[in-house]
C-alpha cells in the first residue's frame, strides 16, 4: 500500500471510528459495529485492487452507514468521499424505469400499448433511427413490441444491438415477449418514445421528476459542470487511469452518474412512498418474466438451468431484477457494469434493507460477494448468475 494510499483509507476508517457507537442490522437480525464494516470494507478492497469505492447501507427504510474508501483521482491524489459523483452505469435502467412508472401512475404513459402506436410516424422516419430501424419495421413483430416487454428485457432485440448488428441495423431475435433476455436496446427505445411524447430530453424529464425533488444533487443523466470539483475518474484493473466521468448524451439503459448517498436517497424515498404509490411500487416489482438460466447473459431461450434461479425465484419486473422467495424474503436489485465501473444495489423489501456499492474500477465485482455477505449479511445473491464469481470475472463476462 503506498503512502498516500494508507493516508485516504486511514481517513475513511476515521469516518467509521466516529460512528463507533453505531451499528448495522444484517438480514438475519445480527449486527455489526460501523467500525468493524468500515475496516472489514477496507481490507476487502484493497486486497481486490480497487481504486475507490463507496458504499452505502439502510436498515427499515433509512441510511444507517455511509462510507467511502480510496481514491477518486490520481497525480495528485484525491480521496474519494461519500459524494463523489460516479458512473453509475446500468443502475441507470432501475431508475429510469421507475420514472416511467410515475408517469404510469399519473396515467400519462401506456405500458402496454405497441410502440409502433405510440409515435406519431414509423420509427425509420425519425433521424435517430433513420438507418437502425429500416429493417426492424417491415418485421410483423415490431407491431407487438410494447414498453413493458422492454422494460423488462423480453424485447428480442440485442443488448447493445447497434454495436453488435451487422451495420447497426436493429432485428428481433426471438419473439416479443417470450423469454428473458437482457438488452439496453429496448430500454433507449422506451426512452425516445417518452422523450417524444414529453417534449423534452431525458435528463431534464428526470431532473424535474426525481433528482430535484429528492435533492440528489450529485446525480444527473448527463455531466454538469457542477460536479468537477467533486467527480470520480475510472480506473482499469491493473488501477490505471481509464477515463475521466463526464457521460454524454442521456441514455436510459447507462449514463446516469451519480453517488450511493443520492442512491441511498432514493431508495430512502421508493420505501416512504415519495416516488410511487404502494400499488404502483407493487406492479414494478411483480414477476413479469421468471428467469431459469444458469447466466444471466444467455441469450438462447434453451440455455441449461441453473440452481440459483431456482433456489431464489429468479425473475425481472420493470427495470429491476427480483429474487421473489428467498430466507430474508423477496428482493430488487440492479447492477452496473462499465469500463472502470463496476456498481451493485439490492433492497431486500420485507425489512426495507438495502446496501449500495459504488466503484470506480474494473476489479470492483472482486469485491461484492465478501462486502455483501459480511456487511448486509446477503447470502442470496446469485453470484454464479450476476457473473460474480472469480472465474467469470476474469473471462469478462458480467457486462450489465
Amino acid at each position: 500500500m503506498t503512502a498516500t494510499r494508507s493516508a485516504v483509507v486511514l481517513g475513511a476508517l476515521l469516518v467509521s471510528v466516529s460512528a463507533s457507537g453505531q451499528s448495522i442490522r444484517r438480514l438475519d437480525g445480527t449486527r455489526i459495529a460501523a467500525e468493524d464494516a468500515g475496516q472489514f470494507a477496507a481490507k476487502t478492497l484493497e486486497e481486490d485492487h480497487v481504486t475507490g469505492a463507496q458504499i452505502v447501507v439502510l436498515n427499515d427504510g433509512k441510511t444507517v452507514w455511509s462510507y467511502a474508501y480510496g481514491l477518486r483521482h490520481k497525480d495528485p491524489d484525491q480521496p474519494m468521499t461519500t459524494e463523489t459523483t460516479t458512473w453509475a452505469a446500468s443502475i441507470t435502467k432501475a431508475v429510469f424505469a421507475t420514472y416511467v412508472m410515475q408517469l404510469v401512475e399519473r396515467h400519462q404513459f401506456d405500458l402496454d400499448k405497441p410502440i409502433a402506436q405510440q409515435l406519431p410516424k414509423p420509427l425509420d422516419e425519425y433521424e435517430a433511427y433513420k438507418d437502425a430501424a429500416s429493417e426492424i419495421v417491415k418485421d410483423p413483430r415490431w407491431s407487438k413490441l410494447t414498453p413493458r416487454m422492454c422494460l423488462s428485457h423480453t424485447s428480442g432485440l440485442l443488448n447493445i444491438a447497434r454495436m453488435q448488428e451487422p451495420e447497426g441495423k436493429l432485428r428481433f431475435h426471438s419473439e416479443p415477449g417470450d423469454h428473458y433476455s437482457y438488452s439496453g436496446e429496448g430500454i433507449n427505445l422506451v426512452q425516445f418514445v417518452l422523450e417524444q411524447q414529453q417534449g423534452k430530453p431525458l435528463d431534464i424529464l428526470m431532473q424535474d421528476a426525481i433528482f430535484g425533488p429528492l435533492e440528489m444533487t450529485r446525480t444527473s443523466e448527463i455531466y454538469q459542470k457542477r460536479f468537477a470539483d467533486n467527480v470520480a475518474d475510472r480506473f482499469d484493473r491493473d488501477e490505471r487511469f481509464h477515463a475521466q466521468t463526464r457521460r454524454f448524451p442521456a441514455r436510459a439503459a447507462g449514463n446516469m452518474t451519480t453517488s450511493a448517498e443520492d442512491l441511498g436517497r432514493f431508495a430512502e424515498a421508493l420505501f416512504a412512498g415519495k416516488i410511487l404509490s404502494a400499488k404502483t411500487q407493487q406492479q414494478m416489482l411483480f414477476p413479469q418474466v421468471r428467469i431459469q438460466t444458469l447466466h444471466q447473459f444467455a441469450f438462447a431461450k434453451n440455455e441449461p438451468e441453473g440452481v440459483e434461479a431456482k433456489q431464489v425465484g429468479l425473475a425481472y419486473g420493470v427495470g429491476w431484477g427480483l429474487l421473489t422467495h428467498t430466507r430474508f424474503g423477496p428482493a430488487f436489485f440492479k447492477e452496473g457494469h462499465g469500463d472502470g465501473a463496476q456498481n451493485y444495489m439490492i433492497c431486500f423489501t420485507r425489512r426495507r434493507d438495502c446496501m449500495v456499492v459504488l466503484t470506480n474500477s474494473d476489479n470492483g465485482e472482486l469485491a461484492f460477494r465478501p462486502l455483501l455477505e459480511k456487511i448486509l449479511g446477503d447470502s442470496v445473491t446469485p453470484w454464479e448468475w450476476e457473473g460474480y464469481t472469480p472465474a467469470a470475472i476474469a473471462a469478462g463476462r458480467a457486462n450489465p
